[in-house]
């Protein structure tokens, strides 16, 4: 089942109009994303929306407080934040998809290939 979004305004929908089709699919989940985030502070929005810390760094890097709403981003950091997201998403992971991890995960609490220390006492 999926959610239905409200239709764009103001900057996040002029920021779309220039966006081709396939990217204006990508750009509305983000921005669904960010403007349905309770508050739509763009803080906690962001660290929902972008993997690591993705979000934080693209607030750094556009100047912008963490407590900044969406609602007063402007077109041209609408785009910004979609190239961010964009890039975050396609970024190859170290060791394959699931981070150079395979199967489950170690069965005797460690790291895998670690050992635990020998019990002489």
């Amino acid at each position: 089942m999926s959610r239905t979004h409200r239709p764009l305004e103001g900057a996040a929908a002029e920021a779309r109009a220039s966006l081709s089709e396939e990217d204006a699919a990508r750009f509305d989940r983000l921005a669904g994303a960010v403007l349905d985030s309770p508050g739509a502070v763009l803080g906690p929005a962001l660290r929902a929306a972008l993997p690591g810390t993705a979000g934080i760094r693209w607030l750094a890097a556009a100047g912008l407080p963490p407590t900044a709403r969406a609602s007063a981003l402007t077109a041209e950091q609408w785009l910004s934040l979609f190239a961010a997201a964009s890039e975050s998403a396609g970024a190859p992971r170290s060791g394959g998809p699931n981070g150079g991890r395979s199967g489950r995960p170690s069965a005797h609490g460690h790291a895998p290939g670690a050992k635990a220390a020998p019990r002489w006492f």
